[in-house]
């Protein structure tokens, strides 16, 4: 009884992380350095107003472009001037081990973009952009 116990314990020690955000993928490697404006590379940590943030990113390559963020919310992204949010492509959690709660996906052409993001709790939020 002792011996399943001690195994139990160990299988749910494995389990568990040591450390945060210490193994990210590459395309998520700066989630851990802070810089200003939503772009790839580095997070940047966006205060909420009224339980959203609104950002303006430029998109340079076509592609799928992940948007990631580090707490529950309402991702929208929408082309310059266009009123309509854009169709996700798709969605993922954020990887074990780290404090990434989702990442969206999009496709996107180059060109200008608005990036919103609803029904937020706190007063910051942290987001990236991943492209592939």
């Amino acid at each position: 009884m002792i011996l399943m116990t001690a195994l139990a314990l160990g299988m749910a020690a494995q389990g568990r992380c040591t450390a945060l955000d210490t193994r990210l993928p590459r395309p998520l490697a700066g989630w851990t350095r802070e810089g200003r404006g939503l772009d790839t590379g580095h997070a940047a940590m966006l205060p909420v107003r009224g339980g959203s943030v609104e950002a303006q990113i430029a998109i340079r390559k076509a592609g799928t472009v992940g948007i990631a963020i580090d707490r529950a919310g309402w991702i929208d992204a929408f082309a310059a001037g266009s009123p309509r949010a854009l169709r996700m492509a798709s969605e993922r959690r954020g990887p074990r081990c780290s404090t990434i709660h989702k990442i969206l996906y999009y496709r996107m052409r180059p060109g200008t973009y608005r990036v919103t993001v609803n029904r937020l709790k706190g007063g910051r939020a942290k987001l990236m952009l991943t492209h592939d």
